[in-house]
């Protein structure tokens, strides 16, 4: 049991390493994006898998379909000229797990089949709620925004005394002691990129372990949960920074700060319940 808690706080470090990856990939800096990446990859490997489920066997054709993939996404950029965004991302993560998954030692191979499970759940869930949904005109993400992200926020703020307007569903006009400025509440702000990592993750541990459904779905509610609430912390706070130092500090902190404030909220929430045992139950 103590393997299995340790496991699932290196998911949720993991998950915080992925989002910032995302994050600054999008909206800060590559070269940071790309260590964190990397940072994050390393942590996975702490991961300890018992045994050996591996669901795919060593194969070169691995190893050519992850060099294909990596240099199809790596050629695409260039040849657009368009700077890495989050489905660049888990792309080349995809390519950079079917290489591994072609070696034939078995840790390397371990890695790329939980690589391949995170980047293509995240995949697929990316592509059927902001492409599918959109060619269908289901507009989940927007009212996720609104009635999940910027109303609970928004809320808080009033609480505080804040003064706050919302004008429209992702935005509102926030009332600073130094500028008045509009804030939209849309991409890593929605907290939905956070999910669909942290289900991938949950997947991938849950495949790879052979872990009963009940006990699957059980940690991947309450992960869901943590991710929800440490998200809510995040933007919250970023409305705090906004209010009282304006609009450029603020958007400094959301891009290189934003994602460690999640990690650190997530691990205290980890933290509390881990106390009370409530992952033992």
């Amino acid at each position: 049991m103590q393997d299995e808690s340790k496991n699932i706080v290196l998911i949720l470090i993991v998950l915080a390493l992925f989002t910032g990856a995302t994050i600054e990939l999008s909206e800060g800096s590559t070269i940071i994006g790309i260590l964190l990446f990397i940072i994050a990859v390393g942590m996975v490997s702490r991961i300890k898998l018992t045994g050996d489920h591996a669901a795919f066997k060593s194969s070169k054709t691995y190893l050519f379909a992850g060099l294909f993939t990596m240099a199809a996404v790596a050629m695409y950029n260039l040849a657009t000229k368009s700077s890495i965004g989050t489905l660049d991302s888990m792309a080349f993560l995809i390519g950079a797990s079917l290489f591994a998954m072609g070696t034939s030692k078995k840790d390397i191979r371990q890695l790329g089949e939980f690589g391949l499970y995170i980047s293509g759940v995240f995949t697929v869930l990316y592509i059927v709620f902001y492409t599918f949904f959109g060619i269908f005109n289901i507009d989940f993400v927007h009212l996720f925004d609104h009635y999940f992200v910027l109303i609970p926020t928004v809320s808080l703020l009033n609480f505080t005394s804040i003064p706050v307007e919302i004008i429209a569903i992702e935005t509102i006009t926030l009332y600073g002691l130094t500028e008045t400025m509009t804030i939209v509440i849309g991409g890593p702000c929605s907290g939905l990129y956070s999910m669909f990592l942290l289900i991938g993750i949950v997947v991938a541990y849950s495949r790879m372990e052979r872990i009963e459904l009940r006990k699957s779905l059980t940690i991947l509610i309450f992960a869901i949960c943590v991710a929800y609430v440490a998200n809510l912390v995040r933007v919250f706070t970023l409305y705090v920074v906004a209010y009282r130092y304006g609009i450029e500090t603020m958007m400094i902190f959301h891009t290189h700060l934003g994602w460690i404030l999640f990690a650190g909220t997530a691990g205290l929430i980890m933290y509390i319940m881990n106390r009370k045992d409530m992952l033992r139950k």
